[in-house]
């Protein structure tokens, strides 16, 4: 993988202010609650406009001259905001696997920011956003390894929607999977997916792997994912996502 003329380890400092971008955001949070146990088992840091535009908008302006800054800015930004916010679970945070040249640096400024801002690195999910092809899964499987080495949590995201699907975990494991809203809408009425995220939970399981339900929207949603042993879930039936806040959950 060969990184832009202008990869180097970038200050959480400078990481804050923006990383020199010609564009500027924040982060809003939704949790990841459990049903078991009835507490929040981490706060997702999602990206958002500074006038709460969407992540969509956002991630347009990324390309492949700015995508490591972005990335870099990204962890900072959510590390301080989680630590103005007293956050006390896990705090999850995606990265973009084809911002990262080398992680040793790139998780550099992450811990730096963690030591400035007060946040304890233990508490740290790194989720690999699925959506984004992957041009190289062996950095890929490096980056994770370095990661857990490290003792961060690891997390697929939008697992069942992205490119690369169960041959992720054939390369390597996570210590979480995210299962995509695509698998989650009308579980209840579906018994292709409820087959589907019943093979995945049962591979999951084999391989020491927790699943997360995410954009659960309804009762009978969750009901039918807890009858599969599903604990911990996100989405708008515990609440939405809130601009540089924590949101009130309900349901739990």
């Amino acid at each position: 993988m060969i990184a832009p003329k202008d990869y180097r380890q970038i200050g959480c400092n400078e990481c804050s202010k923006g990383a020199g971008l010609e564009f500027d955001f924040t982060m809003a949070f939704q949790p990841i609650v459990n049903t078991t146990s009835k507490e929040v088992f981490a706060q997702e840091a999602l990206v958002r406009g500074m006038h709460e535009e969407s992540a969509e908008d956002i991630l347009a302006l990324v390309n492949d001259n700015n995508r490591y800054r972005f990335d870099q800015s990204c962890r900072v930004k959510a590390v301080q905001l989680a630590a103005k916010l007293n956050i006390k679970s896990f705090v999850s945070i995606n990265f973009l696997p084809n911002a990262v040249y080398r992680p040793e640096l790139c998780i550099r400024t992450t811990i730096e920011a963690a030591e400035m801002f007060g946040f304890p690195v233990d508490r740290l999910i790194f989720e690999i956003t699925e959506g984004e092809k992957i041009d190289d899964h062996a950095h890929l499987r490096e980056i994770v390894q370095y990661y857990r080495e490290k003792g961060f949590l690891t997390a697929i995201d939008d697992f069942g929607a992205g490119y690369s699907g169960l041959n992720l975990l054939a390369d390597f494991q996570t210590d979480l999977v995210k299962l995509d809203i695509g698998l989650i809408r009308d579980i209840d009425r579906n018994k292709s997916r409820q087959a589907i995220v019943k093979g995945i939970i049962q591979v999951c399981k084999d391989l020491g792997i927790k699943i997360i339900a995410e954009g659960v929207e309804t009762v009978e949603e969750l009901e039918v994912l807890q009858s599969f042993g599903v604990e911990l879930f996100q989405g708008f039936y515990f609440a939405k996502p809130k601009f540089q806040n924590l949101a009130t959950i309900n349901n739990l």
